[in-house]
């Protein structure tokens, strides 16, 4: 069973075809990128993946649940951590985990488990007390990561999750979502920076509103940097 399957896809934004027939099946403990330049249609393949639109043309499930079916099952399988913080910044790291918990409509004694394990999975415990705003833009990052992960999901989506960090936080928080694939999630994540993604991970190009490629890192690449693979794929032909 894939963890996330996504078959026949389109949508539109009135004329404009913002997704064409993407399909793409994804395993568990995998990390792969959504790799496309701006405007590919990225984020709103991501809104239809978390149901913030919807629909009628194509199929998705996650985990086996149909989303346009059996949505609370489906979203149930799902963390997402969007380009945009959302986190409350005058709360405390703690105070932000128990609110999204109840959220999840997790108390008492699962609430205290997931969030401990959040907490040490993400290496934010020293920090748990500490307000949000006190917090650098990378462990902000990681405490979205955390409350993300509060509900035991399946599927992990990470829209530009590193848009605005340094170089270090960017690396360290590339590294972090590694580790949880290592671990057994599918890491579903969006970019377009090349220097996130390893030769072993997985890839689907997005370009246009179309897969364009779906394999390896290194298969795609192909013998050369993968830079250059994604800019001839990408590259727009000048009109005649």
């Amino acid at each position: 069973m894939s963890a996330l399957s996504v078959s026949n896809v389109s949508y539109r934004f009135g004329p404009k075809l913002a997704l064409d027939n993407v399909s793409f099946d994804l395993e568990m403990g995998r990390f792969c990128a959504l790799l496309g330049p701006n405007g590919a249609g990225k984020s709103t393949l991501f809104s239809l993946l978390t149901r913030l639109l919807v629909t009628r043309e194509g199929h998705i499930t996650v985990a086996g649940h149909d989303l346009a079916r059996k949505p609370r099952a489906a979203l149930a399988q799902i963390g997402v951590v969007f380009q945009q913080q959302t986190i409350d910044l005058d709360m405390t790291v703690l105070q932000n985990l128990r609110y999204f918990a109840a959220l999840q409509g997790l108390t008492g004694r699962d609430a205290e488990r997931n969030i401990d394990a959040a907490l040490d999975r993400l290496a934010m415990r020293e920090r748990a007390l500490e307000k949000a705003r006190a917090l650098n833009g990378g462990h902000r990052r990681r405490m979205e990561i955390a409350r993300a992960l509060i509900h035991s999901p399946k599927v992990l989506l990470l829209d530009e999750a590193t848009v605005g960090l340094d170089t270090g936080s960017r690396k360290a928080i590339t590294e972090h979502v590694h580790d949880l694939a290592d671990n057994g999630l599918l890491v579903f994540w969006a970019t377009h920076l090349v220097d996130e993604i390893r030769d072993g991970d997985d890839v689907v190009v997005l370009h246009e509103g179309k897969v364009v490629a779906h394999d390896s890192a290194d298969t795609i690449a192909a013998g050369q940097p993968l830079i250059d693979a994604f800019l001839a794929m990408t590259r727009k032909e000048p009109a005649a």
